[in-house]
């Protein structure tokens, strides 16, 4: 049976309710073929809320815990969610109450970035399967716990970079191997775009319907910011990851999914900073040029949040060159063109769509238990996460890095110095063992 038509097969055997068998899952609580499975949801605010509704929308689904630190915000989303579905989901402040609640089979996470790790870890060590936001981690050793502990219990993990289970890109896909660019070697992905200033307010009172302890997890303690709270978080290197983790994760993600490049990179070098927004209160760079090198290929990153003007029309999107021609993707469509600049062959899908398609795609590997089933597991996201890590560290250290990827480190002590953090009290990375 084909991967597509056994994922068909899964698809209509889930929506009927029938024998599929029961999850091999070693902890939590078994998933009979005829149950629904039962998915708390951590972060609601913006993305998540988004991802819920898809969640939501699975007829074998239902959204049972609805976790989020805000209080208005969780209660608007329980509210929510009661009026579409009529369940009323348990609203809970602390993901950990929902750790050793057996009746939850998994757990969707788009928290901001500095949360995204810890909670796969936590979810995987309490018998969980887990579907995460991109990226998969803050930080390579984040990342790379995360893994362990998915492996070592067996869980299934699927990574929000949805395009992944995109039919165009499944398309795209098929053609370069199939030999219609040739020989492939150089992959190009950009974001260019005119972002607005990072200016944060002063800091000043947590509202009382917020717990912001919770909020800040492994961080170093912080005082309340309102704006890093309401969104800069992404913008500041204790929290978030910056545009490269943002969205190039997804642009260098489908670069490595057409050109077939399941491993990491050999080494990475970056140029670039803060050329624009000089005097902002943002951390990360505005510009970056990031190479990402392979024994026989090359990714490279360009990044100009300062700049309307396209590449190729697209305001993000890659490029990908072969010998006798090249293609450009962008978030919903692919084009291949000859040497001459002749379109020779194209295809496109609904981004919508894909996200769908993702959940289902993570819902039926809770089902099969079948790690291989999935279109962006754990390990395959944590690659294209850690690229964009490694990239960031590149950058601040302004060396070209020889990685390891056995060890997941660098041949520069600096460098090896920015894999990870120490957590705050409290909010330890755990020890996979």
């Amino acid at each position: 049976m084909s991967q597509n038509t056994r994922r068909t097969f899964l698809q209509q055997t889930a929506a009927l309710g029938v024998g599929i068998g029961v999850s091999a899952a070693s902890s939590g609580r078994a998933v009979a073929a005829n149950d629904k499975i039962s998915v708390a949801c951590i972060g609601v605010r913006g993305r998540g809320n988004s991802v819920m509704h898809s969640f939501a929308a699975e007829p074998d689904c239902v959204i049972t815990h609805l976790c989020d630190v805000n209080e208005p915000v969780r209660k608007q989303r329980g509210d929510e969610m009661k009026q579409k579905t009529g369940v009323m989901p348990k609203l809970v402040n602390d993901f950990r109450e929902l750790l050793d609640d057996k009746s939850i089979d998994a757990f969707m996470v788009a928290t901001p970035d500095h949360w995204h790790a810890l909670l796969t870890i936590h979810g995987c060590l309490a018998g969980k399967d887990v579907y995460v936001e991109k990226p998969a981690s803050h930080n390579i050793v984040e990342g790379k716990t995360a893994v362990a502990a998915a492996r070592k219990h067996n869980r299934m993990v699927q990574v929000g970079t949805q395009i992944r289970s995109a039919a165009f890109l499944h398309e795209a896909t098929e053609f370069i191997r199939s030999g219609g660019l040739g020989k492939v070697i150089y992959g190009k992905a950009w974001e260019t775009d005119r972002n607005g200033e990072v200016r944060l307010a002063p800091n000043g009172t947590p509202p009382s319907g917020l717990d912001y302890n919770i909020w800040q997890g492994p961080v170093a303690e912080r005082p309340f910011n309102a704006s890093i709270v309401g969104g800069a978080w992404r913008w500041l290197f204790d929290y978030g990851t910056g545009d490269l983790g943002n969205d190039g994760v997804h642009r260098i993600d489908y670069c490595r999914a057409v050109m077939g490049l399941d491993e990491m990179p050999q080494s990475v070098s970056c140029a670039g900073g803060k050329f624009f927004f000089k005097d902002d209160d943002q951390e990360w760079p505005d510009t970056m040029l990031v190479n990402y090198e392979y024994p026989d290929k090359i990714i490279q990153y360009e990044m100009r949040l300062w700049s309307r003007p396209k590449l190729f029309g697209a305001t993000e999107g890659a490029a990908i060159y072969g010998e006798t021609g090249w293609m450009l993707l962008t978030n919903s469509k692919w084009t291949a063109y000859d040497a001459a600049g002749k379109i020779i062959k194209e295809g496109g899908s609904s981004l919508a769509q894909a996200q769908q398609v993702h959940i289902r795609n993570f819902l039926d590997a809770i089902r099969s238990r079948k790690r291989e089933s999935l279109n962006q597991e754990l390990y395959s996201g944590h690659v294209s996460s850690l690229m964009c890590h490694a990239g960031n560290i590149a950058w601040r250290t302004g060396k070209k890095l020889r990685l390891d990827p056995q060890t997941e480190s660098f041949d520069d002590p600096a460098a090896n110095k920015l894999l990870g953090r120490e957590h705050r009290k409290g909010f330890e990375l755990p020890k996979i063992v």
